[in-house]
């Protein structure tokens, strides 16, 4: 095992959560730009939200900072994400579901 000090593994931390989390802009705003999240699975992206909501809860448990914060800004752009799914997949939502 790796002996590190806290800040050092706080500001790990942080970087780590700032590349998982900015990694859903550009997914985002690709969404948004087209008016399209036909590509977009819906089973999928609940189930990632849910997954996320239970990392924000286990983060504030333990009073993590990184942890908290990613979670809390991957939480709304999943929520976007999932908002544009929801109104520019009217039809395919339909039949994506009953698939």
């Amino acid at each position: 095992m790796v002996k590190l000090g806290a800040e050092l593994v706080e500001r790990v931390g942080f970087v780590a959560a700032f590349c998982t989390t900015v990694a859903f802009v550009p997914q985002l705003v690709r969404v948004l730009k087209l008016r399209s999240a036909r590509d977009i699975s819906l089973g999928t992206f609940l189930l990632y939200s849910l997954g996320v909501v239970l990392w924000l809860v286990y983060g504030i448990c333990l009073g993590s900072k990184p942890m908290i914060a990613s979670n809390v800004v991957t939480l709304l752009l999943s929520m976007g994400i999932l908002w544009a799914k929801l109104r520019y997949s009217h039809s395919g939502m339909k039949r994506e579901v009953e698939v």
